[in-house]
C-alpha cells in the first residue's frame, strides 16, 4: 500500500524546535521528490520544502530556519524546523510526487508562549 504518515508535531514556545517526520511506505523516497507543505487556518495550503534527487529548495519563509532531510535506510523524509515563529503554526503535510500526487494526513504543529 503507497502511503505516507507524518508524525513530530505538537506544541512548542516561540524560538523552540521540532522534526517533523514523514514515513514512506509502498515507494523509495529517493525515487520521487518529496516536499513538504502546511496550512494555517483559515489560509490556503503553501508549498514549504522539496528534495528532489540531491537538490533542496525552500520557500522564503523556510530559508534559514528549515532543513529538509531525507533517510533511504528508513524509507522518511524529515522536516527539522528551528527558530519557530507564531506565524508557523499550521498542520503540515508530506507530499511525494508519484502518480498524481500522494498527500500525508497530516501533522499539527502549533507555536504558542
Amino acid at each position: 500500500q503507497v502511503q505516507l504518515v507524518e508524525s513530530g508535531g505538537g506544541l512548542v514556545q516561540p524560538g523552540g524546535s521540532l522534526r517533523l517526520s514523514c514515513a514512506a511506505s509502498g515507494f523509495t523516497v529517493n525515487t520521487y521528490a518529496m516536499r513538504w507543505y502546511r496550512q494555517a487556518p483559515e489560509k490556503e495550503r503553501e508549498w514549504v520544502a522539496t528534495f528532489r534527487s540531491e537538490s533542496r529548495y525552500y520557500a522564503d519563509a523556510a530559508k534559514g530556519r528549515f532543513t529538509i532531510s531525507r533517510d533511504n535506510f528508513k524509507n522518511t523524509v524529515y522536516l527539522q524546523m528551528d527558530s519557530l515563529k507564531v506565524g508557523d503554526t499550521a498542520v503540515y503535510y508530506c507530499y511525494a510526487a508519484i502518480g498524481g500526487g500522494l498527500w500525508g494526513q497530516g501533522t499539527r504543529v502549533t507555536v504558542s508562549s
